[in-house]
């Protein structure tokens, strides 16, 4: 079926006025002042989009899809994410890794997960490996594993700077980022590797060392967690005024904001204070992770779980707390993430790119309607689509 959204503000995500949006299949066809649609045409939906804003879909480049955990044992491992929580929340692409589990948590299960939620109704794409090196691959070799499945897009996450890390020295975390780099020229992928940065004194330490002593691009890691606290906040601002990626936690809940951590929001308008181009920022929500909490001898007290519902949350706060323009907030989750995947099909809204569309209420910025592929999987709030065993 065509749809056709009318009257509605589009945010592509550089505001373009209003607009009409054609969809058909899997794509956006056409958009234009107006489209008129002749009596006579052959049947189509047309949704109405007056006080509406049209987004680009949402990209979470950092989701645990079959859960994470395990810090506290085998009880606190977490659940799998389920479609209508990504939907709902606007999120039409994920990237799905392992954490500090690498045993009970398997390369092949995520990539069956990564395939159950494209039958599912949204886009999602896998990094090979953990927090451990040597790394977890589906080959035995991470550049094969880039290469030749699909799916695979990168490596990671990667833990440094924390005692849950493998420790990994400056010599192995080269191996692993040359063979990310050559699979993904080979293949026209990514490559990238997603980095996990912990409370450790080091911070990204080892990553600036990489770049100084070998030819490894800079934005070849996309460190994460950078919110973490605020030493590791003003570490992450002099990385990427170096020319790097960095990437914001959203899962962090305010209210239980740990003493120095960072809330996104707020951590966005001081990077872009400090003259961080806004194309070097990522917001990415931990979905289904454990946060866990450490003492300071490394021993475990509580966790809470990561919700992909976060990622937008943040957005919205800092447009609507801190008066950062809508258009550059949205880049964090939208066209930004999908230059650093390398994702040509997502993050924009242009003729020929992926119909992944959210619409939001205007006065509220609340989540009204996605789709995803070109069909509707949310209206007014609710899910209209569900997953399989939902």
């Amino acid at each position: 079926m065509l749809t056709v959204l009318k009257n509605g503000e589009v945010y592509a995500p550089h505001y373009i006025g209003k607009k009409d949006l054609l969809l058909a299949g899997e794509q956006i066809c056409y958009i234009a002042d107006e489209i008129f649609i002749p009596d006579s045409f052959a049947p189509m939906q047309v949704i109405d989009a007056t006080n509406k804003l049209i987004v680009p879909g949402f990209i979470d480049a950092h989701v645990h899809i079959i859960g994470g955990g395990g810090e506290g044992g085998f009880k606190t491992r977490t659940p799998e994410i389920m479609l209508t929580d990504a939907t709902t929340a606007g999120v039409t692409t994920l990237v799905g890794v392992l954490g500090t589990d690498g045993t009970t948590r398997s390369m092949e299960s995520l990539l069956a997960k990564a395939r159950a939620l494209e039958e599912e109704g949204i886009t999602c794409y896998i990094h090979t490996g953990s927090y451990h090196i040597p790394v977890r691959t589906l080959t035995n070799k991470i550049q094969n594993d880039i290469i030749l499945i699909d799916k695979i897009i990168g490596v990671g996450e990667i833990a440094i700077a924390d005692h849950r890390s493998s420790q990994p020295t400056v010599e192995e975390l080269i191996k692993v980022a040359v063979a990310a780099r050559n699979g993904g020229i080979l293949s026209g992928k990514a490559g990238i590797l997603e980095i996990h940065v912990g409370d450790g004194e080091n911070k990204l330490q080892l990553l600036e060392t990489i770049v100084e002593q070998t030819s490894i691009p800079i934005r070849q890691f996309h460190p994460t967690h950078i919110n973490r606290n605020k030493e590791l906040f003003e570490a992450g601002i002099r990385y990427a005024l170096r020319g790097g990626y960095v990437d914001f936690t959203t899962s962090t809940i305010p209210q239980f904001l740990e003493e120095g951590e960072v809330k996104c929001s707020r951590g966005l308008k001081l990077m872009l204070e400090a003259g961080v181009p806004i194309g070097a920022i990522t917001f990415s929500s931990d979905a289904q992770a454990s946060l866990p909490s450490f003492s300071s001898d490394g021993e475990f007290l509580g966790l809470q779980v990561g919700r992909i519902s976060s990622l937008f949350k943040a957005v919205r706060e800092a447009v609507l707390e801190e008066q950062i323009p809508l258009e550059v907030a949205l880049q964090t989750i939208t066209s930004t993430p999908a230059t650093v995947l390398k994702l040509s099909q997502k993050g924009t809204i242009a003729k020929g790119k992926d119909a992944d569309i959210v619409l939001l209420e205007k006065d509220t910025l609340t989540i009204h309607t996605v789709f995803a592929k070109g069909n509707m999987m949310v209206f007014d709030g609710q899910a209209i689509v569900k997953g399989t065993f939902e």
